[in-house]
């Protein structure tokens, strides 16, 4: 073992020492290194995330943003909508409505053309009447104007809102004291083509029957016959 008071002994143990030392000292600066690395690498890896952050925050607000006006063009949209609808509804109601109309004026059409026809066929069927009723008129003329001095006038009625075209017959022949003396009725057609007796001068009294029988019978010359006769009768009381 060597001693220690070899003077060589000491500047081994003073370089052993100072070897440790600067070991120590390289550990340290290593770690000292790494320690610096680790922390600007830290510092690096803060300041990423940090912006990667603040970036997702500011997306997110973009993001919010739009999710907003989404809603609102949505609620805007909807609100839209449903006026449409309100109009829609309110437009097929009034086509369904203008669709009973058109069926209502389709039946009215439908029952005027059934009452167009009732009224062609009355009025034909009046035509006829009134065709009877001149031949009967014609008859009686031929009858009591040749040989009786039966005289036939037509007569306006100024007095009522619609004029209306009556006939007078005037009979002659029937007063004893005087040939010529007038006898007069007057009659008139009524809508349904029956005939009406409106006056007689001198006044028949039996008139009423002599008309309602000729409403029956339709036969004018012997309602005229008939007349005739009364008046004949009333002239020689």
């Amino acid at each position: 073992m060597a001693s220690i008071t070899d003077p060589k002994m000491s500047d081994r143990f003073a370089s052993a020492m100072e070897e440790i030392h600067n070991k120590h000292l390289k550990m340290y600066l290593d770690i000292t290194d790494t320690t610096a690395e680790l922390s600007q690498s830290h510092r690096q890896f803060v300041k990423t995330t940090l912006d990667a952050c603040l970036k997702k925050c500011k997306d997110d607000e973009k993001l919010f943003e739009k999710i907003q006006e989404f809603k609102k063009d949505l609620e805007q949209k909807n609100k839209v909508l449903k006026e449409k609808q309100h109009v829609i509804s309110e437009v097929m109601s009034e086509v369904q409505q203008k669709e009973m109309q058109k069926n209502n004026i389709i039946l009215n059409i439908e029952k005027l053309k059934e009452e167009q026809t009732k009224r062609k066929e009355l009025i034909k069927s009046q035509n006829e009447a009134n065709k009877n009723r001149l031949r009967n008129l014609q008859k009686a003329r031929l009858m009591f104007q040749d040989h009786l001095g039966l005289e036939i006038r037509a007569v306006m009625d100024k007095t009522q809102v619609v004029k209306s075209k009556k006939l007078q017959f005037v009979f002659r022949n029937i007063s004893p004291s005087d040939q010529n003396d007038a006898y007069v009725i007057t009659m008139g057609i009524k809508e349904d083509g029956s005939y009406q007796i409106v006056s007689s001068d001198p006044v028949l009294d039996c008139l009423p029957v002599l008309e309602s029988r000729l409403q029956e019978t339709n036969n004018l010359p012997a309602f005229l016959a008939n007349v005739r006769k009364e008046f004949i009768s009333k002239a020689r009381c």
